[in-house]
């Protein structure tokens, strides 16, 4: 696999290409936008969210209106499995995706670009039935680290509305995903139980939000990199400031009167 630094942003055509392809998507959700500002026109930087159960119906909005407003094409890092995937793997490369190591975060993050990581990964894609939007981060702490190393600042987000589009119909968790498990296991050498959940095909267009926090600086934690106590310190400042974003846009979400398609017929938002 190439230096993550050696990608190139895709040719304008193909900006235009996403634009169109997107076109619907954000008329049918017509996504809202509070604090993009706050995202930095130039890294390093690290933006850290929370990862919602459908991120490829938020990710690309979400990525292609930073792109727009800030001027700033995010590089953004995936769980190892989806480069044992043929003709995806190409997908995820061409928009400037990398397998998410340390080295390939750490080799962007010294090249001055932003990066966006979920910390929760694939744990938050497959959580248990009835937890949406919940955090699963774990203990996790490892993107601390990396921004303290750069000393970047880390912009905290949320997104709210993607889980609310198809129903869940089967959890990771369910004793019908045990063939899943198995053959998860098998397939593609994952050994932690991790399954996608079966949802319904019937959409429910909903309206996408994102929120972005005032930078969180990590100057204060700088020489810290290898302090349990100060990388816990500041994994714990982003896990609840994200979820404070989410928190505030499910609140906003509850009283929209737009928040679905047939609502905006009464309402300019």
């Amino acid at each position: 696999m190439a230096s993550p630094t050696a990608w190139n942003p895709p040719h304008p055509a193909l900006f235009a290409a996403l634009d169109v392809a997107l076109a619907p998507v954000r008329a049918l959700n017509s996504p809202v936008f509070h604090g993009i500002e706050n995202v930095p026109e130039r890294g390093p930087a690290l933006l850290v969210g929370n990862h919602t159960v459908m991120p490829l119906l938020d990710v690309p909005v979400m990525m292609a209106e930073i792109r727009a407003r800030r001027g700033v094409w995010i590089r953004s890092v995936a769980d190892h499995v989806h480069w044992r995937v043929p003709l995806w793997r190409d997908v995820l490369n061409l928009g400037g995706c990398v397998d998410g190591t340390r080295e390939n975060c750490r080799e962007m993050l010294a090249a001055g670009q932003t990066v966006l990581i979920f910390p929760g990964g694939a744990y938050e894609v497959t959580r248990f039935h009835g937890r949406k939007y919940q955090l699963a981060w774990r203990e996790r702490f490892g993107f601390v680290r990396l921004a303290i190393e750069a000393g970047c600042p880390i912009i905290p987000f949320g997104a709210v509305g993607a889980e609310d589009q198809f129903p869940l119909l089967v959890g990771s968790e369910h004793f019908l995903q045990a063939p899943m498990r198995a053959l998860s296991r098998r397939v593609l050498r994952r050994n932690d139980e991790l399954t996608v959940p079966v949802i319904g095909l019937d959409p429910r267009p909903e309206r996408l939000y994102f929120s972005f926090g005032e930078p969180i600086e990590t100057a204060q934690w700088a020489g810290c990199a290898d302090d349990v106590v100060a990388l816990t310190q500041a994994r714990d400042l982003v896990r609840k400031t994200v979820a404070g974003l989410v928190d505030d846009l499910l609140a906003e979400q509850a009283v929209d009167p737009g928040r679905r398609p047939w609502g905006r017929l009464f309402t300019r938002r």
